[in-house]
């Protein structure tokens, strides 16, 4: 080497994004979430159904080690809720879509850094019956041009959570007996279609990873877990460009926290 010269590395560039449904903040607490977020690098998690007021939380629940928390919570108490946690501050936080009945339940939260918007998402599940499936199709009806109105704003998105969907047939286990119930109904999945191939979303966990039995929640009921009978519901949807930056993408089963998974996803961006 010549006296004087210097060796230059690229710095590689990384966000990481985490997702996960804690099916209720103070029950994943009591399961070891926070003890596990604490060996984290992510610079993004969004959680969702916290079944918690802000009044409920405790102090790790609101910052955890080198986080903020921002939280939307649902009006009834010990339901729904979503929030995000982040290490650097966000320009804007935004609770809520404008629609009263959605809002109500605490199902959007969405942080701006530049020109990158992060949102964590909770769909309805409308497993619990036709009341519950209906809340459901008005979310969906309204919520599309919620997703047309942010893909022409020319920002960069990625919208985190539990979408209650699986998409294709390659998304559950038991998709045959499955075709008639909430979360793989035929109208469901078109929709989701909708948004990626007609809005222009796009899936960033299958453009990464296109194989089978890749699930992200599992039944409490039988065996489900340990017989890996599962669903992917659980995704980081993005516009385009964002999608091409992504890199990797894990779904974390060494603990368990609820019936989730954690849905890790590596971008060649920075915040």
């Amino acid at each position: 080497m010549l006296a004087g010269s210097r060796t230059f590395l690229k710095t590689i560039e990384k966000m990481q994004i985490i997702t996960l449904n804690l099916n209720g903040i103070r029950a994943a607490a009591k399961k070891g979430f926070f003890e596990w977020l604490d060996k984290q690098t992510a610079d993004v998690v969004c959680v969702q159904e916290l079944k918690a007021q802000l009044p409920d939380f405790s102090q790790t629940m609101l910052t955890p080690d080198g986080y903020r928390g921002y939280f939307h919570c649902a009006v009834q108490k010990g339901y729904s809720g979503v929030g995000i946690y982040c290490r650097k501050q966000p320009d804007k936080i935004i609770e809520g879509v404008g629609i009263t009945e959605i809002d109500a339940e605490g199902r959007f939260i969405q942080i701006d850094f530049g020109e990158l918007s992060i949102i964590s998402l909770y769909l309805p599940s409308g497993s619990s019956g036709e009341h519950r499936q209906a809340a459901k199709f008005f979310f969906m009806e309204k919520f599309f041009p919620v997703l047309q109105i942010l893909i022409a704003s020319g920002r960069e998105i990625i919208l985190c959570g539990d979408w209650n969907i699986a998409h294709k047939e390659i998304d559950l286990k038991n998709w045959r007996s499955n075709q008639k119930n909430s979360g793989f109904l035929p109208e469901e999945r078109a929709w989701l279609t909708q948004i990626l191939d007609e809005v222009g979303f796009v899936d960033v966990f299958r453009r990464l990873n296109p194989d089978p039995e890749q699930y992200t929640w599992w039944s409490n009921r039988g065996q489900a877990w340990a017989k890996n009978v599962g669903w992917r519901i659980d995704y980081q949807i993005a516009t385009p460009t964002m999608a091409q930056k992504a890199q990797h993408a894990s779904i974390y089963k060494t603990e368990r926290f609820s019936d989730h998974a954690p849905l890790l996803i590596d971008y060649d961006h920075t915040l």
